[in-house]
């Protein structure tokens, strides 16, 4: 009995903090558009058709006034987090799979981002090899613009390019040594990935990856949606909640007319280098989706993964990173999941919530 009230009331913490992320956001809009009563009507009859119960209208709301494009389908961000990927994706196996030192282990034979050093729960490894300390500061002695990552973490924090010579770094001076104590434990060292020129075109101080997210249902991966994440001029990040931006990409692979970044920047028609953003062709965006359905059949205990790929020079897909807890690009998308909301939702509600057991 009290484990259950335990967990409804950090459900209703977790419920109001997402929530109120987005409320706090709202006010700095410049547009505000309120919704009508029949599009309100709209919207609570789509989910009581789904759900059996209605859910807050804040993030219609939301992105109604930032996108101008109603849609019923937009799903509340505290929904999606506290109810549906509790359904979708075992929560006791996220920390261990979500790990980016995993990816080679996950995903053996494929295209993945090649990691030159990891360090995971405290212990080194060089090109897959344990090391000590010493022996791995050693062996990274000189390096050319490589990129250091914490391997447990999201939204591109604490990513940074340097290049390494006679173990002495060029962020700031730093000795590789105290480059590692700087993030402690369960970070990578990776190679800087030489992406394809029209992946450059968009911002060539970053690597700018396709954001697919799919689901699994049995055998088949549905693609729900896949944007661009472009960086900002002399950022090496792309994440939109970094200072990046990002726009939707159509079946062909084309790019949508308007860009979206962090919570409040709207209507960003074209890359810091000058490239319109409206019906710009991306490269190989077909080989990148059949790479993210061929890799998603490989993860039984996640049906929602978001995956960051990029483009080589080479025009072939690579794995940045995935994520087993992926938020949504609503803004950037104008829709929850497209016209697979329904399909999805009504397949997770009679899933148990993983994260919050009634």
């Amino acid at each position: 009995m009290f484990k259950k009230i335990k967990n409804k009331f950090n459900k209703s913490l977790e419920m109001m903090r997402y929530q109120r992320r987005i409320t706090k956001s709202f006010k700095k809009l410049e547009h505000h558009r309120k919704l009508t009563k029949e599009q309100k009507k709209e919207v609570n009859d789509f989910y009581i058709g789904m759900i059996g119960r209605t859910v807050p209208l804040y993030c219609h709301e939301y992105f109604y006034s930032r996108t101008g494009v109603f849609a019923k389908e937009y799903i509340p961000n505290n929904f999606y987090h506290c109810e549906l990927l509790p359904r979708a994706n075992t929560r006791q196996l996220m920390r261990a799979y979500g790990d980016k030192n995993m990816c080679d282990f996950l995903f053996p034979k494929e295209n993945i981002a090649h990691t030159i050093l990891k360090n995971m729960n405290g212990y080194f490894y060089y090109e897959g090899r344990p090391v000590s300390e010493e022996e791995a500061i050693s062996l990274c002695q000189n390096m050319e613009k490589v990129i250091i990552k914490p391997s447990c973490e999201s939204q591109g924090r604490s990513v940074q390019l340097f290049s390494v010579k006679d173990g002495i770094t060029d962020l700031k001076g730093k000795s590789l040594g105290q480059l590692f104590k700087d993030y402690k434990k369960d970070f990578l060292i990776q190679e800087w990935v030489r992406q394809h020129k029209d992946m450059a075109a968009l911002n060539p101080t970053s690597v700018n990856t396709m954001r697919i997210l799919s689901y699994r249902s049995g055998m088949e991966v549905l693609i729900i949606y896949s944007v661009v994440r472009i960086g900002r001029s002399g950022s090496v990040i792309d994440n939109q909640c970094a200072g990046g931006i990002s726009t939707t990409i159509d079946n062909d692979g084309k790019l949508g007319k308007y860009a979206f970044g962090g919570y409040t920047e709207d209507n960003v028609d074209s890359t810091d280098t000058g490239i319109v953003l409206e019906g710009y062709q991306l490269p190989s965006y077909e080989k990148a989706i059949e790479f993210v359905k061929r890799l998603h059949l490989k993860l039984p205990f996640f049906n929602l993964v978001g995956w960051d790929v990029a483009i080589q020079e080479d025009g072939e897909p690579v794995l940045i990173e995935f994520n087993t807890s992926p938020g949504l690009s609503q803004s950037a998308f104008k829709s929850g999941m497209g016209e697979n909301t329904e399909r999805i939702i009504r397949e997770l509600w009679h899933r148990p919530n993983t994260w919050f057991p009634d």
